[in-house]
């Protein structure tokens, strides 16, 4: 195994890539499944450089990491509409807000492709709750809205299957065993697993403790979401194109003092800090480190290419705003 400084190094360092290619070099793949992990509130060397998260760090060096990616504001909520909109619209808090227009459900369901955002204590399916209210041995705020960022658009709350596209983890439990994931697929775990971390009543001491033990039970929990999904017929299936992209909100460690963004330039982008993104494909590459300067749009961009929507939502679309091809392409 790696030591931590020789994984750094290796991370780091990896083969040149270009900034900046022609768009024609830079066609991504049809895949037929997007999963995306989000995880909370942490920076890139917390994750791959301090030895915290060991199964994370592991998944980065056997697959793919994208090791210049970075967020677009503070607090929390912005980032998340960042990735299914195509911009913050302005939202510096994680207050509630319903934003009109297209996002990337619009665009799924034009398509005719379906998704689900498979939310860890959601109080029940279809719930538009702020926050989960917790129990007699559960704390309250495991579940919190400003980490789905499907429920900030319109059209999700007049949908009215929204029972079925807003559900728990037992729904990804049975949509993994029997390989009905859909095309794309928005996994979040609640405030404990999440790196995020809570203080409240009944809270664990690892959730409510350290930075540290947050992180390592985040690691731990992620490691399990990626096996479970690695067992599915989405991913053992001989044809099946499938991609895990785990990534995070913001480097909320860093705020306000280095906000750091990339890519898009304008008021509603202030910087999120530098977080780590980790791409983990069934027929894709394998030890691919990519320097590239990316964003939650390139991700988003990413998405549009490889489940071939009609487009780019808002700075998806950015000529500055790369597709993160590296990381998704197909080993023949």
């Amino acid at each position: 195994m790696l030591s931590l400084l020789a994984l750094a190094a290796a991370l780091l360092a990896g083969p040149a890539i270009a900034a900046a290619p022609d768009a024609r070099d830079r066609a991504v793949p049809h895949y037929d499944h997007i999963i995306v992990i989000v995880e909370e509130n942490t920076g890139y060397r917390t994750i791959l450089e301090r030895g915290w998260a060991p199964n994370l760090a592991k998944l980065a060096h056997e697959y793919g990491s994208a090791t210049r990616m970075y967020a677009e504001t503070h607090p929390s909520e912005g980032n998340y509409v960042a990735l299914l909109g195509g911009d913050t619209f302005g939202i510096h808090d994680d207050d509630p807000h319903v934003i009109e227009g297209p996002n990337l459900a619009t665009e799924l369901r034009a398509k005719g492709l379906a998704w689900r955002a498979y939310l860890e204590d959601i109080p029940e399916p279809g719930s538009l709750a702020i926050a989960s209210p917790g129990a007699s041995n559960t704390p309250p705020g495991l579940y919190a809205a400003k980490h789905t960022g499907f429920t900030n658009f319109a059209s999700v709350h007049r949908d009215a299957g929204l029972a079925r596209e807003l559900v728990g983890l037992d729904a990804l439990d049975a949509d993994l065993r029997a390989g009905t994931v859909p095309a794309f697929a928005l996994v979040v775990p609640n405030q404990c697993n999440d790196m995020h971390g809570i203080g409240a009543r009944n809270a664990p001491a690892d959730c409510a403790g350290s930075d540290e033990a947050l992180v390592r039970r985040g690691d731990a929990h992620a490691a399990d979401l990626v096996a479970a999904i690695q067992s599915s017929p989405i991913w053992t299936a001989p044809n099946a194109t499938t991609a895990i992209v785990i990534t995070w909100d913001e480097d909320g460690k860093e705020f306000p003092s280095n906000p750091k963004s990339c890519c898009v330039a304008d008021a509603h982008n202030p910087g999120g800090g530098h977080i780590p993104t980790i791409v983990i494909a069934n027929h894709g590459p394998r030890r691919v480190v990519d320097p590239t300067p990316y964003n939650h749009y390139s991700l988003l961009r990413t998405i549009e290419d490889a489940l071939r929507l009609n487009g780019h939502l808002r700075h998806a679309g950015d000529a500055t705003v790369l597709p993160m091809t590296p990381l998704f392409a197909l080993s023949p």
